[in-house]
């Protein structure tokens, strides 16, 4: 990047428990134990066996979606954690908000640092760009189509959940996502491609105020 442009690249900028590290956070009684039972639940489960549905904080789903999702979700009968939202107040639709995933860059870049294969549920802006990059180019990911009427059908959700936990398929993806997941922990430790660059931007703006 910086041959092409003066640009200094940081990134993985997220949580150290993503990358293997302690986090100490300030969190309330109700959250302490609602993440409590989550971690006793996935803690009974088989490693990599659980698949996390979550569509951000801004898409609304439909009707459709959220019928395809779940429908698909009972029929392969494996165990799931789905995040959904009410509609927020005021507002005229219906359905929740929900991922297989759908959010953006930073969302994205979590993933990738989590070591975890995606399927990329395509809406709006850089999600069609995401979606290539976690496909095409990093190849740890599914991009799920919708039908020629804009409708997600289940049988589109079967496919990619089916081709995420195939055994061929599956096995080569979580290679390449557990890769990057270290290749992530490298660039922000003590030397690391990161940890260097934004010592440098430091050095850099203090060179400047004196």
């Amino acid at each position: 990047m910086a041959s092409l442009h003066p640009v200094i690249p940081i990134d993985p900028l997220v949580s150290p428990f993503l990358l293997g590290q302690r986090e100490t956070v300030a969190v309330s009684m109700d959250l302490c134990s609602l993440e409590d039972y989550c971690i006793e639940w996935l803690d009974k489960k088989l490693p990599s066996s659980v698949i996390y549905i979550s569509l951000g904080s801004i898409i609304v789903m439909t009707h459709n979606q959220i019928d395809s999702i779940a429908t698909t979700l009972r029929k392969s009968d494996r165990p799931f954690v789905w995040v959904i939202k009410p509609p927020e107040k005021g507002s005229s639709k219906k359905s929740g908000y929900g991922l297989l995933h759908d959010s953006g860059w930073i969302s994205t870049l979590k993933t990738i640092v989590a070591g975890m294969p995606v399927i990329a549920y395509l809406e709006w802006t850089n999600q069609s760009i995401d979606a290539k990059l976690l496909v095409d180019v990093l190849k740890i990911g599914v991009r799920m189509r919708n039908g020629k009427d804009e409708a997600l059908g289940a049988e589109e959700v079967e496919r990619c959940i089916m081709e995420m936990t195939d055994e061929t398929t599956a096995t080569h993806m979580k290679k390449r996502a557990i890769a990057l997941k270290e290749a992530a922990k490298k660039a922000v430790e003590d030397g690391g491609s990161s940890y260097q660059n934004i010592n440098n931007f430091i050095n850099e703006i203090k060179g400047k105020s004196l």
